[in-house]
């Protein structure tokens, strides 16, 4: 393929903002220039660049995050969410998780208020339930140890999300169960999530 065919075959474009007007071919430095408008405009497709680290507080090095409260019936849940909070605040920042809370420059505390379960779809021949509707409403606060401030709170946050059943809902809870891992990477995501990205 010829250079000026191959740029003019380049499209970077969202969805949904396709045009119907013929494209000429692009010089070489007509397609870097259409480059650069294309990924300047990224941000308004949905974009989003992984680790937010930036938009917390630059001068912090350590955050503390404890294990959550368990307020719910569930066994040893929070220590599953905790640890999966712990890994995702590694992987999407650039502080270091420590465990002495008072040392550290921010402490997260997480509170697991209430994990609700709702049947969705079913096995036609048993009538078991295949797939079901996993809620779980936290409270999180993020602060500032040195000024005390809370940086971050939400006494309300809600996960929501399905996923399918190979027994029952009780053993969907169990510590073992691959399922529940899944679900708490699921949580931890959408939580550390919020509290990045509300910077």
């Amino acid at each position: 393929m010829a250079n000026s065919d191959m740029w003019s075959a380049a499209n970077l474009r969202c969805a949904g903002n396709e045009s119907s007007v013929p494209r000429a071919p692009l010089s070489l430095a007509g397609f870097f220039a259409v480059l650069a408008v294309s990924l300047a405009s990224l941000g308004g497709c949905g974009y989003h660049v992984a680790g937010r680290a930036s938009r917390l507080p630059s001068d912090w090095s350590t955050i503390a995050i404890p294990a959550f409260t368990n307020d719910t019936t569930r066994y040893r849940i929070e220590q599953r969410f905790t640890q999966a909070v712990i890994r995702e605040f590694i992987s999407r920042t650039k502080y270091r998780v420590i465990q002495d809370a008072e040392a550290a420059d921010g402490l997260l505390n997480g509170e697991v208020v209430s994990i609700e379960t709702s049947p969705v779809l079913f096995d036609a021949t048993t009538g078991q339930v295949t797939t079901m509707l996993v809620t779980v409403h936290c409270k999180v606060h993020l602060t500032d140890n040195k000024s005390k401030q809370v940086l971050y709170h939400n006494d309300d946050m809600i996960f929501r999300e399905e996923y399918q059943i190979s027994s029952d809902v009780t053993t969907f809870f169990e510590e073992q169960d691959p399922a529940l891992e899944r679900m708490s990477r699921d949580f931890a995501s959408q939580l550390v999530a919020n509290v990045v990205e509300s910077f």
